[in-house]
């Protein structure tokens, strides 16, 4: 005999399916990229405060990670899953304070197990966010069913190859390519265009190997000569390249600012960012 659901069952379905992340709107885009702040780049500070930095830069969208503290009110309460339910209301709060919209968190775990996973998952859906970014390749096969269950999608993000670790793969553009051939749609790439400069290839080359594959960005501009952090625009990362590579393989998710430099007072190195978007054909 065929199952059929209740009526509970599709009301309980719809309403899980009505709590999809809200997609990211034109008017909170800049030139048409869905530009915002990776939380990170203000470490130093409280989420409250990342927020305020967020906002002054002239963004709408942030990315948050794990472990920020919240809020000089609430300096036990950090940012991520486990958090207590008044501190997932103090982000909340934070967020519409500053009339930011929650798209990304990472780069955070994901474990193997499903109730580690779960957590995960549902802190991001608590918060209406649409991509996780991770490096967990060895979690994939619980990433995909979390993916399913929750419509949020999953962005392998690329830190520097490692010379003496050859384990670590996520750098490749290739590798994420095979990792997630024949998965969901829904997994795929964080492409970080500092890192891969970093790691001696071109970011719009790697997009361009990734294609849909790429659910989320992080944007970083490298030094002539150095491996560390500048203004977009004055190193050797060729973000305008890069962007372009995005618009050709049609992407739409979120890129995250990520000024890891400057940290006790980098507005205007954010402000750079959003200017050099601005100018982009």
């Amino acid at each position: 005999m065929k199952w059929l659901p209740t009526l509970p069952v599709i009301t309980a379905l719809v309403a899980f399916s009505a709590q999809a992340a809200a997609p990211i709107a034109a008017d909170v885009r800049t030139n048409g990229f869905a530009l915002g702040t990776q939380s990170y780049t203000f470490r130093l500070f409280t989420f409250e405060e990342a927020c305020q930095k967020s906002a002054a830069a002239g963004l709408h969208t942030t990315e948050l990670f794990p472990g920020q503290k919240i809020s000089a009110d609430r300096p036990n309460d950090k940012t991520g899953p486990g958090v207590s339910e008044e501190g997932m209301k103090a982000i909340k709060d934070i967020l519409a304070k500053n009339k930011l919209q929650a798209v990304a968190v990472g780069v955070i775990g994901i474990p193997k197990d499903e109730e580690g996973a779960r957590k995960v998952f549902s802190f991001a859906k608590e918060l209406g966010i649409r991509v996780i970014n991770t490096e967990s390749t060895d979690s994939i096969d619980m990433i995909e069913k979390m993916v399913k269950e929750f419509d949020i999608k999953v962005g392998y993000h690329n830190h520097p190859q490692r010379p003496d670790n050859e384990n670590y793969k996520v750098w490749d553009p290739n590798y994420i390519v095979e990792l997630t051939k024949g998965r969901d749609s829904r997994i795929g790439s964080c492409a970080d265009m500092g890192h891969w400069t970093n790691s001696g290839l071109k970011a719009a080359d790697c997009i361009r190997i990734l294609k849909d594959r790429v659910v989320s960005s992080h944007i970083k501009d490298i030094a002539h000569g150095a491996r560390t952090v500048v203004r977009a625009g004055t190193g050797r990362a060729e973000l305008g390249e890069a962007l372009k590579a995005l618009k050709e393989v049609g992407f739409d998710g979120p890129i995250s600012i990520e000024h890891e430099a400057n940290w006790e007072d980098n507005v205007a190195d954010v402000v750079s960012y959003v200017e050099f978007v601005k100018e982009q054909k």
